[in-house]
């Protein structure tokens, strides 16, 4: 497609963060109106129980996978320059801070997408949250917490020697990716169906998973058609939210470019889609506890995120659609630190074996 228009009337810099607004406004929507959240998801599986949330995940999965993979087999979309890709991958910072990010989205109960769709929604936990979240992460990438994270991402490195594609790297073939999206799309909908999922849900889902698609779509054929070079990417929130916070906060501290565009996006779709729905709700902490609780939490994100290389959309989705080696390695680590954390924070154990006993006792 060619954007020429749009370049001519806003920049090459305008476009790119026009785009990323475009395509976060609409995330914003679908994440709203979906309810999409890896955390609720990861609790609900680890709890035994393959419910809406689970469902809602895998579809969105699926979507990103499935469509990511598919431009790429009919020559529509080229991923192989981009930093998942193209560059060092840390297996080191992959599993720790996987794990890390994971036992973050429990405490604070919500990855770094969802407490700004959240925070949209009137909710001022995830509002201060998700500031928090920024703030570490921008102090991880270039502040006070840079030394620590270079130091831990460079201890276990995969170069960068063609083998940073789980599909390549496995030596399996082409249409894999797609037989992987079907498989996880079925679960979805066996699963989706058995637990009455809304017609939000369904759409809401396959919508966040195409914006995926579409980020990395629009990033490409703008690459080529910018004389400064335009990253390929699409959505992730750890590095865009320490970069939106820098450019708004500081007068040049971050260009105007795509993920300066997501971020404000995302914010305001989630927040039109609340007040069209009428779920805008102030929220605010209950207790002093409940607060120490977030600020752990929005601190392990956003260390953690930076360390994984990327949050829960921005490695599960984004990087899983690519198939980056290290970004599935992060997202499997999000699944285990989420899922040992709500074991140890918040399930009630006591409850959960007298439940078993009386469902034993009840069949016997």
């Amino acid at each position: 497609m060619d954007f020429d228009f749009l370049i001519d009337a806003l920049g090459e810099a305008g476009t790119t963060a026009f785009g990323g607004l475009i395509l976060g406004l609409m995330f914003g929507i679908f994440a709203q109106r979906s309810q999409f959240c890896l955390r609720a998801a990861v609790i609900e599986f680890v709890r035994g129980k393959m419910g809406p949330k689970v469902a809602i995940w895998l579809l969105t999965f699926s979507a990103a996978v499935g469509g990511t993979q598919a431009l790429i087999l009919f020559g529509e979309l080229d991923i192989s320059d981009s930093r998942m890709l193209a560059s060092y991958g840390s297996l080191s910072g992959a599993v720790l801070g996987g794990i890390m990010f994971g036992a973050g989205m429990v405490l604070a109960r919500g990855c770094g997408a969802r407490l700004l769709v959240l925070a949209a929604t009137g909710n001022l936990r995830a509002l201060f949250s998700g500031l928090l979240f920024a703030a570490v992460a921008q102090a991880s990438l270039r502040g006070i917490f840079a030394p620590a994270r270079d130091s831990i991402a460079n201890a276990w490195l995969l170069h960068d020697d063609g083998g940073l594609e789980l599909i390549g790297f496995m030596g399996l073939g082409d249409y894999t990716g797609i037989y992987i999206s079907l498989f996880c799309a079925v679960v979805a909908i066996i699963y989706g169906v058995k637990n009455n999922l809304t017609a939000w849900a369904w759409v809401g889902s396959v919508g966040v998973g195409m914006m995926v698609v579409g980020g990395w779509w629009f990033t490409y054929h703008m690459s080529y058609q910018t004389f400064e070079p335009t990253q390929v990417e699409s959505m992730t929130f750890t590095g865009p939210s320490a970069d939106t916070l820098m450019y708004f906060l500081t007068p040049g501290g971050a260009p105007m470019d795509f993920d300066v565009g997501l971020v404000p996006g995302v914010f305001i779709g989630s927040f039109l889609a609340a007040m069209l729905s009428k779920t805008y709700k102030l929220q605010g902490f209950k207790d002093g506890r409940s607060m120490v609780r977030y600020i752990a939490g929005a601190t392990l994100m956003g260390m953690g995120g930076m360390l994984a290389g990327g949050c829960a959309v921005g490695a599960g989705l984004t990087g899983g659609s690519a198939f980056s080696i290290t970004a599935w390695i992060a997202l499997a680590s999000m699944w285990f630190g989420a899922g040992v954390t709500d074991a140890l924070v918040d399930r009630d154990w006591k409850k959960t074996v007298t439940a078993r006993v009386d469902n034993v006792e009840a069949t016997t």
